[in-house]
C-alpha cells in the first residue's frame, strides 16, 4: 500500500511522505495527514519478540512507503542508537499495578528524543530524494523538551541550520541550560519574550509568509520543521505505543487483542494523537486518557466539544504542557469530521479571529475514544508523594500528572482495563518540584545541586547528560521579542 499525504485543510495535494517531511506544513496552513491508513496486518503474537528498531521498521514502512528500506533502515539504526542509556530505547515498568512507559533514555531526557532522533536523518533523506540543493533551516519552538532534541538531533547535520524559540520563563532551568549550552555550529538558540504559544505562533506565521519564502529561496534556503506540525515528527511516535502493547503481550501481562487503556501528558496533543494513529492501525486501544494540567483547554474540549482560548495562561510545575494552542489537535477534528476539509478550515478560522470553535455534534460523539482530566499543582505533587511511598518510583511532573488523571478516570469510570501511563521525562528534569513532591515542602536550593540531592535522597542514577551541565559554557545568549522572530532568523542567516 502507497500512503500519499494531503492538508487537512485541502489544497488539492497528493504528496509522498517525503515531500511532506520536507515541507513541514501546507501552503494553506494546514497540517498533512495520511489519505490513507495502513493497517497491523501480522498477527500482534508474530510482532512481541522484536526489538524496538526492528517494531519501527515495520510501523515506519507502512506510513513512509517511497522510502526503501535500505534508507528506513539506515535512519532507524542511526537514530536509536547508543545514545540511548537503556537498550531496550522505552522500558516498560511495572508499578502499583499499572505500567509506566519510559520514553526518557535518550540525551535529552525526554520523549521528544523517540521522534526527534530519526528525524534529521528522514529530512535530509527526503532532501536527498527529492533533490532539493537548498539549505535546509529547521524552525522550532519549544515548550522545553523540543527544542534541545531538535537541537541535539541536528547538531553539525550537513547542509542544515537550527533555530529554536522558548519562553525563558516557561522552562526549567535544566531545560533552558541544556539548549543554551548547546554545541553545533549550526545550532541557534532564542529566548523570546513571551510564552510557547507565542513562539509557536511566530514560527507558523514565518512557514505561512511567501514573501519570506521567496527571500529565503533567493538566499538559497527552505524552511522546514522540527515540530509535531511536521508529520515526520509524529509517525515515529505511533511505534511506541505498538512496542508497549507488544511488550505486555510478550510478558503475559495481557491476553492476544486484549483492549488496554494509555494516560498521556500532553499539551501540544502530538503524542496523544500518535496513540490514536495507532489505534486507527487496528492496535487494540480501548481509552486514551488525555490528562492536562491547569491549562485545561483540552479538558474542556474533550468534555464539551468546545475549544475556547479565553482563558488565563498558566506558568505551572509541568511546564512543557503549559500550551493553549493545541496543534495537532487539527488532524484530529480531520478524521472526526470524515475529512470535510471546509469545515476545519471554518473552525481554524475561528479559532483565530474568535478564539474558539464548536465542532458538530457527529465529531462530538466520534470523542468517545479519548477521554480528558487535568491535575492541579498541588495534586500533581501530591502524585509524586504518593507513587514513591507506594511503589520506591519517581516521576517527573508531567508523568505526575497522568498518574492523578487516572486515578480519577477509575474512580469515575470503575474502568479495570490494563492500563500504560506514558512517562514523558526523567526526573532530573524537574528536579526542583520532584523534591517539593517528595519532602511536602519548598526548597531554595540550586536546581543543579538538587540533581544530587534526587539521587542522594532516592537512588536514582543521575543521567551521563546532565552531570556537570552546570559547569558547561553558555553558547547561546540571543533575545527578541515575539513580534521580532523574523528578524533575528534573517540575522542568524545573514540574510
Amino acid at each position: 500500500m502507497v500512503v500519499k499525504y494531503k492538508s487537512t485543510r485541502g489544497n488539492n495535494e497528493n504528496i509522498t511522505s517525503a515531500e511532506a517531511i520536507l515541507k513541514g506544513l501546507s501552503k494553506d496552513k494546514g497540517l498533512y495527514v495520511p489519505q490513507d491508513f495502513p493497517v497491523i496486518d501480522k498477527n500482534l503474537e508474530a510482532i512481541k519478540d522484536m526489538n524496538y528498531k526492528e517494531v519501527a521498521f515495520y510501523i515506519l514502512n507502512k506510513f513512509l512507503s517511497d522510502y526503501t528500506e535500505e534508507e528506513l533502515k539506515d535512519a532507524i539504526e542511526k537514530a536509536y542508537d547508543d545514545k540511548f542509556e537503556n537498550k531496550k530505547i522505552a522500558p516498560l515498568v511495572k508499578k502499583s499495578g499499572m505500567y509506566f512507559l519510559e520514553l526518557y533514555h535518550g540525551k535529552t531526557l525526554a520523549f521528544k528524543d523517540m521522534a526527534l532522533s530519526i528525524l534529521p536523518h528522514l529530512l535530509t533523506k527526503a532532501a536527498k530524494k527529492l533533490g532539493e540543493q537548498k539549505k535546509i533551516v529547521i524552525l522550532a519552538a519549544t515548550s522545553g523538551d523540543t527544542g534541545k532534541a531538535a537541537l541535539e538531533g541536528f547538531s553539525d547535520v550537513n547542509n542544515t541550520e537550527v533555530i529554536v524559540f522558548y519562553p525563558a520563563k516557561g522552562v526549567s532551568e535544566i531545560q533552558k541550560r541544556q539548549m543554551i549550552t548547546q554545541e553545533g555550529k549550526n545550532t541557534h538558540v532564542v529566548d523570546i519574550n513571551g510564552n510557547f504559544d507565542h513562539a509557536q505562533r511566530g514560527v507558523k506565521e514565518i512557514f505561512n509568509d511567501d514573501a519570506f519564502g521567496e527571500e529565503m529561496a533567493a538566499n538559497n534556503h527552505v524552511f522546514s520543521s522540527a515540530n509535531s506540525i511536521n508529520i515526520g515528527r509524529l509517525i515515529p511516535q505511533v511505534v511506541y505505543y505498538v512496542y508497549s502493547y507488544v511488550q505486555l503481550l510478550k510478558q503475559g501481562e495481557i491476553a492476544l487483542d486484549e483492549k488496554i487503556n494509555f494516560v498521556v501528558p500532553t499539551g501540544n496533543f502530538g503524542n496523544i494523537l500518535a496513540g490514536y494513529y495507532a489505534k486507527k492501525m487496528g492496535l487494540p486501544i480501548n481509552k486514551l486518557i488525555c490528562a492536562s494540567n491547569e491549562n485545561n483547554v483540552l479538558t474542556d474540549f474533550l468534555k464539551t466539544g468546545i475549544y475556547d482560548i479565553q482563558r488565563d495562561f498558566l506558568i505551572t510545575n509541568s511546564p512543557s504542557m503549559d500550551i493553549l494552542i493545541s496543534s495537532n489537535l487539527e488532524r484530529l477534528l480531520y478524521e472526526l469530521s470524515d475529512h470535510d476539509e471546509d469545515l476545519i478550515r471554518s473552525m481554524m478560522h475561528d479559532l483565530e479571529r474568535k478564539k474558539k470553535y464548536t465542532i458538530t455534534p457527529s465529531m462530538k460523539k466520534n470523542l468517545e475514544d479519548f477521554y480528558g482530566g487535568f491535575s492541579t499543582e498541588d495534586e500533581t505533587l501530591q502524585a509524586i508523594k504518593k507513587v514513591y511511598n507506594d511503589a520506591n518510583y519517581v516521576m517527573d511532573t508531567h508523568t505526575a500528572v497522568a498518574y492523578h488523571v487516572y486515578e480519577q478516570y477509575k474512580k469515575e469510570t470503575k474502568d479495570a482495563s490494563k492500563t500504560v501511563i506514558v512517562s514523558t521525562a526523567s526526573p532530573y528534569k524537574f528536579t526542583k518540584s520532584v523534591i517539593e513532591g517528595l519532602k511536602e515542602g519548598n526548597t531554595e536550593n540550586d536546581e543543579f545541586e538538587l540533581v544530587k540531592n534526587l539521587s542522594t535522597l532516592t537512588g536514582l542514577n543521575i543521567p551521563q547528560s546532565i552531570k556537570d551541565l552546570d559547569k558547561k559554557e553558555i553558547l547561546h545568549d540571543l533575545k527578541c521579542e515575539k513580534d521580532g522572530m523574523k528578524e533575528i532568523v534573517k540575522k542568524i542567516l545573514n540574510i
